[in-house]
């Protein structure tokens, strides 16, 4: 291990002696001097790794120093050493960004717990996840062989994520490969669950709560005349990407529930978004609002009615609320209702339609520039928490907490990377989606994908009396065997909606109260 170099500073540097042995005899490297005007004059001729620098000195004081030497080394860990415990000195000294803040008289543990905290922090974390990792794995494995209901399946997931999380911030990709691995065996096992249980659920009182019984179950019990609620569907977001910017909601939002939900099939907007404003399946639309609903082969847009939907699912609740509706799919329509979302406050009920993580993921399919940005799950999560941290829709939610909304956050569907190709040959009237199929004399690789030959018994319309539908499972799509490998190699890592995964169906349902 390389050995740290320290620059202790302190007029009484002296009566230091035995804590600079204590360090040296721990292999760490200790500079000192006796002024803020010396240690600016060392930074210049040398590179230290952390500075330990006393408040109280004759001269250029503590905080004059610091403020000097951040000027020069933004990045450099200062460590502020005093006798004072004045709270106007610790708040300029944290405001001043260091690394901590130690009380005089310092003992060699506190000095040497200081360091570890700031220099041997990422191998010490590392060190200890990986090994946490490495229990968890075995328990994981174990989990895997047993889980047999959706809730212990959600439950694996959410365990899953945490992991994922966990080793993001370390760099140790013996681990990640580890975790993939199990998160691919994961999708195997929770394809063939879903193959076997899913038709099982509708009718049934023990069924998960899904896209079409969502808003009954969840979003009604928190809708209030005392209190305007906001609900936020963000398109096509991920169980791991919401975990990508809780932090920066939390900073508006604190944590009521949290209630993951399963996506209906397909795992696509034009179901599983309006099976949720319909709070009804796609057959039930098809024939309830057959001017409303339009399948795959119909021309013109699939999600224009998303507000006539939710107007005759509240008729049908028996639920007399003000609400409104607005749909954002660009910069300018997000900062249009920032500007003007005071105008809410009436309401009982406000929903956004955000479409911006469904727009990010298409511009992966159709930008190299993206497909950049987004070549893995990491990075796709960085990406969305970027794009939150500076989106009009961070403006929404800061200005529904001023005004004091009930928060609501959710999605229709999640998204997979998807790597391997899954032959398939279908008529010109096939539907184009790449992770399902709908139409008629559907060839298909068996083991690839769950298959729907009656769409009715899962609830969906056929478009005529031979349609079927399959969903490809784990990280495959379905490519036509002309022009194979030119599709193959377009459409090779994008993100994908419609199939059978866990990333697609467990998805997120927030309630969040204002702080």
């Amino acid at each position: 291990m390389s050995t740290f170099k320290i620059l202790w500073v302190d007029d009484e540097i002296d009566l230091l002696k035995p804590h600079i042995l204590f360090l040296q005899k721990k292999n760490y490297n200790v500079t000192t001097c006796t002024s803020g005007t010396e240690a600016i004059e060392l930074i210049d001729e040398e590179s230290f790794d952390i500075v330990f620098l006393d408040e109280n000195m004759p001269g250029l004081t503590g905080i004059e120093t610091l403020s000097e030497l951040k000027a020069k080394q933004s990045n450099l860990p200062i460590v502020m050493i005093t006798k004072s415990e004045e709270e106007y000195i610790m708040e300029e000294a944290i405001g001043s960004k260091i690394a901590d803040y130690l009380i005089k008289p310092v003992n060699p543990n506190q000095i040497l717990l200081s360091l570890k905290k700031n220099l041997d922090h990422s191998r010490l974390v590392s060190e200890k996840t990986t090994s946490n990792y490495q229990q968890e794995f075995r328990k994981i494995a174990m989990d895997l062989a047993m889980v047999n209901s959706i809730e212990e399946w959600i439950e694996l997931y959410q365990k899953l994520i945490y992991w994922e999380l966990e080793l993001e911030a370390i760099e140790d990709s013996g681990m990640f490969e580890i975790l993939e691995s199990q998160k691919n065996e994961a999708n195997v096992q929770f394809g063939k669950f879903i193959d076997k249980n899913y038709p099982k659920w509708f009718g049934n009182e023990e069924a998960p709560i899904m896209s079409h019984t969502m808003f009954r179950e969840l979003v009604v019990p928190e809708i209030s005349k005392a209190q305007p609620t906001l609900l936020v569907i963000i398109d096509n977001l991920r169980y791991d990407q919401w975990k990508s910017f809780e932090s920066t909601v939390n900073t508006h939002y604190k944590k009521e529930k949290e209630i993951p939900f399963v996506s209906i099939l397909p795992t696509a907007t034009q179901y599983a978004r309006n099976a949720i404003f319909s709070g009804l399946m796609p057959s039930d639309m098809e024939k309830l609002h057959p001017d409303l609903w339009k399948n795959d082969t119909d021309d013109g847009g699939k999600n224009l009615h998303e507000d006539d939907f939710l107007k005759a699912q509240l008729k049908r609740l028996g639920l007399n609320i003000k609400h409104e509706y607005h749909k954002i799919t660009s910069l300018k329509g997000g900062k249009k209702l920032a500007e003007n979302f005071k105008s809410q406050k009436d309401n009982d009920l406000t929903v956004v339609v955000y479409n911006f993580v469904d727009m990010l993921s298409h511009a992966k399919t159709e930008m190299e520039v993206v497909k950049e940005l987004a070549s893995n799950d990491k990075a796709y999560r960085s990406l969305t928490q970027s794009w939150f941290k500076n989106s009009p829709l961070l403006e929404i939610i800061q200005q529904s907490q001023q005004l004091g909304f009930k928060l609501i956050i959710t999605t229709d569907h999640g998204t997979i990377n998807v790597k391997n190709p899954s032959k398939v040959v279908g008529d010109k009237n096939t539907s184009l989606n790449l992770r399902y199929k709908t139409g008629r004399s559907l060839t298909y690789e068996q083991k690839d994908v769950l298959a729907a030959k009656d769409p009715s018994t899962i609830h969906l319309p056929s478009i005529n009396m031979s349609s079927s539908f399959i969903f490809a499972k784990t990280d495959l799509f379905f490519a036509y065997p002309n022009n194979y490998n030119h599709y193959v190699s377009y459409y090779r890592n994008t993100y994908q909606h419609g199939g059978v995964s866990l990333e697609e169906m467990i998805i997120p349902f927030v309630v969040l109260s204002p702080r």
